[in-house]
């Protein structure tokens, strides 16, 4: 049968699961977006909460005057209608957009995942909501052409050497990790959004560093960043 006579199944699909498999037509976006000239950040706090976005608000390690807001939804009008309109007219209408570090990604799964319900939605939420650790680096990355011509069987090993180290890191709880696709989504057309979430700020950047040695990073990886750095001020409790 040719290609392109079956049918296009665009679901994320997950693990068998009590002998049933998983598929799911829905997935999370989550955006990032940075401003500077935020010099009551409380304000910019009670703004979130009265209103009631899903959101993180952090403090901009490199600029004494700015702020990160992450945000999401599993329905991405919400980014253009309510987020919108919420930017627009409260407390954020006044800061300056630092449009550098804008970032729109949306869960994923490879295919096995066991709860798949959970690691697309509620996951990524805990995480990066978690009290205990307030820290992130938040960055974009393409890969480049030449790794997705390799075969899948020369691919598996590569992307299997990458996430040994991400995994050793959440072991250890050091680092939780969000991982978001933003094929089309990214007006640099990177690849991938990737957060790193942690209770320090070094852990995380030790995880860069050591990523920097695999063969991924160092052979297929076409570029990484801008990186935000940010230490949370403000959580949405789940």
């Amino acid at each position: 049968m040719n290609l392109m006579d079956k049918e296009l199944d665009i679901r994320e699909k997950g693990g068998v699961r009590n002998g049933v498999p998983q598929f799911s037509d829905r997935r999370l976006f989550m955006q990032l977006l940075a401003f500077g000239d935020a010099e009551d950040a409380s304000a910019l706090a009670r703004a979130l909460e009265t209103a009631r976005i899903p959101a993180v608000l952090y403090a901009d390690a490199n600029d004494p005057h700015g702020v990160g807001l992450l945000t999401w939804s599993d329905a991405p009008d919400f980014f253009v209608s309510r987020l919108r309109e919420f930017l627009k007219n409260g407390q954020f209408a006044g800061l300056t957009p630092k449009l550098e570090y804008s970032m729109l990604g949306r869960t994923y799964a490879l295919g096995h995942e066991p709860d798949l319900e959970d690691w697309l939605f509620e996951k990524p939420k805990r995480s990066v909501t978690n009290p205990a650790s307030p820290w992130a680096v938040w960055y974009p990355l393409r890969r480049s052409g030449a790794f997705s011509a390799l075969p899948p069987e020369e691919q598996t090993p590569i992307l299997r050497e990458h996430g040994k180290i991400g995994h050793s890191f959440g072991e250890a709880g050091y680092a939780q990790d969000v991982r978001l696709a933003c094929f089309g989504l990214d007006k640099n057309d990177n690849d991938f959004v990737i957060g790193l979430i942690g209770a320090e700020l070094y852990p995380l950047s030790a995880c860069v560093q050591a990523m920097r040695r695999t063969k991924q990073t160092a052979q297929y990886i076409q570029q990484m960043g801008p990186f935000f750095v940010g230490k949370a001020i403000w959580q949405t409790q789940l």
